[in-house]
């Protein structure tokens, strides 16, 4: 390879004036691309670093844009319609709870309309919610869809998948769609049981290296937890299937919240994961059978709503719904995440209802899976101390619940972080629940947390070397975490 190279500089710099071909091809390297770039119209501090990378590093630069770079994904627009069209979302007249301008944002954003809920379940870990989603499947009898982020070829996913099988041999439609990146450890022919027994398996956005022509969809990524049974019952939050969420298995397993619903929002996580197989697979053929299955429509008493988000919508819709719901707090605001990388609406919001006398409290890990994610986070304590916010570390086991109290009737759970990349490059859903039972058992079970979770103090030790440096470069790579 040095041989090839040093060929090469020899057979450049043989040809006349190379100084100045060089300089030209550079040139028209930047403008090109630079060009690409600023018509895509992101924030000007990204824009900037992207083209001072591409300028400076012009082989290097435009390899890492074009793998990691930002990218958005125009799904088709008319299939996506026909898909509603077959699998309405549901009464878009459903009451909307007492902050109505929240529910007509989320609408205007997701295109899905306000929904409402017979029972919501708050399951707390692992265990609880394997049990409830294993007893729902085995009464599943006209399909089962489920779509996961992480699914891991141990014993909590072989318990998942032998359920499954059992259900497709027994005429069950069950259709398993899986992240590419997410689940990765988990081999193929792990569901060829499931795929031998007529149950039915597709993965989300599979790595395309081997397409030049195509950018590879590395950072675009399915974070959904979805489970729909028979369009009667849902499951949605933060809980992947692994052992590593099973603390009947691991003692050390992840502190994690998951939700249980039935009642018309299921038809909004029906529509939603349908809309995802129909990305992923090509097919539509099944609508008409899923549509048939539906329950009618039998409006609940929890207002609720479904919220979407991903690189295939511009509007951000979980990242405007949280920091619209921190702005319209009167009270209180408890946050709880495992990722806290805050954007700058997001860190407005909160710190300008600390400033405003609010109970502004954030509860993060004390120690996260990554350890660049745990360091960023640190690296906004300081401002967040200065606006008021009460910021605790949980230090049992790495606290993985994602949800948003308000009030006491505003709560959002779901599957995304509080944190650039859940707020913009990964596709993901959560519920907004406007209703004061759903939110006063999740207020009790955050305080429950607080236990377990030394406050941070402001005047804690934070030498230079090991602390406030590597936060401050930390937060460098904030976008890319």
């Amino acid at each position: 390879m040095p041989d090839v190279l040093h060929a090469v500089a020899q057979h450049v710099e043989a040809l006349p004036h190379w100084h100045v071909l060089l300089l030209a091809g550079w040139f028209a390297y930047v403008v090109l691309l630079g060009g690409w770039i600023v018509l895509q119209k992101r924030p000007p501090v990204a824009t900037l670093s992207w083209l001072l990378g591409l300028a400076a590093l012009p082989v290097v630069g435009f390899v890492v844009y074009y793998v990691f770079g930002p990218q958005r994904i125009h799904r088709q627009r008319l299939r996506r319609a026909r898909n509603r069209v077959a699998l309405p979302a549901g009464d878009e007249h459903a009451r909307t709870g007492d902050r109505p301008e929240l529910a007509r944002l989320a609408q205007a954003t997701t295109g899905l309309p306000a929904s409402t809920a017979h029972e919501v379940r708050l399951l707390v870990d692992g265990a609880a919610t394997y049990a409830a989603l294993l007893e729902a499947i085995a009464q599943a009898r006209h399909h089962v869809h489920l779509e996961y982020y992480i699914y891991s070829p141990d014993r909590t996913g072989t318990a998942i998948r032998d359920a499954l099988v059992a259900r497709a041999r027994a005429g069950v439609a069950v259709r398993l769609l899986l992240d590419a990146v997410g689940s990765s450890a988990c081999p193929r022919r792990f569901f060829d049981p499931l795929v031998a027994a007529g149950g039915e398996l597709a993965w989300f956005h599979p790595m395309r290296f081997g397409r030049f022509w195509q950018r590879p969809w590395v950072n675009l990524r399915s974070h959904r937890k979805i489970a729909v049974i028979d369009g009667a019952v849902a499951f949605t939050g933060g809980i992947n299937i692994t052992d590593e969420e099973n603390e009947g298995l691991r003692p050390d397993a992840y502190r994690d919240l998951h939700l249980r619903l039935t009642g018309d929002i299921v038809r909004s996580l029906q529509l939603v994961f349908v809309e995802d197989w129909a990305y992923a697979t090509g097919e539509r053929g099944f609508l008409s059978s899923v549509a048939a299955a539906m329950p009618p429509p039998a409006p609940g008493p929890v207002a609720v709503q479904a919220l979407t988000s991903g690189p295939d919508s511009s509007w951000e819709a979980i990242h405007r719904l949280n920091v619209a719901a921190i702005h319209a707090a009167h009270r209180r605001v408890w946050l709880v995440t495992p990722y806290f990388v805050p954007s700058e609406a997001a860190l407005l919001a909160l710190t300008s209802a600390a400033l405003a006398g609010l109970d502004v409290r954030l509860l993060v890990p004390r120690r996260t899976d990554s350890r660049f994610v745990t360091l960023a986070a640190r690296s906004w304590f300081d401002e967040l101390h200065a606006a008021g916010i009460k910021v605790y570390e949980y230090g049992q086991l790495m606290l993985h619940t994602k949800a948003l109290l308000v009030d006491d009737s505003l709560a959002l759970v779901g599957s995304a972080n509080f944190d650039l990349r859940s707020f913009s490059l990964n596709f993901e859903v959560s519920m907004l629940f406007d209703d004061p039972e759903v939110a006063d058992a999740l207020a009790r079970l955050i305080e429950g947390e607080f236990g377990h979770a030394p406050r941070v103090r402001d005047d804690r030790a934070r030498p230079l070397w090991t602390a406030r440096l590597p936060e401050a470069l930390a937060r460098l790579l904030a976008p890319l975490l």
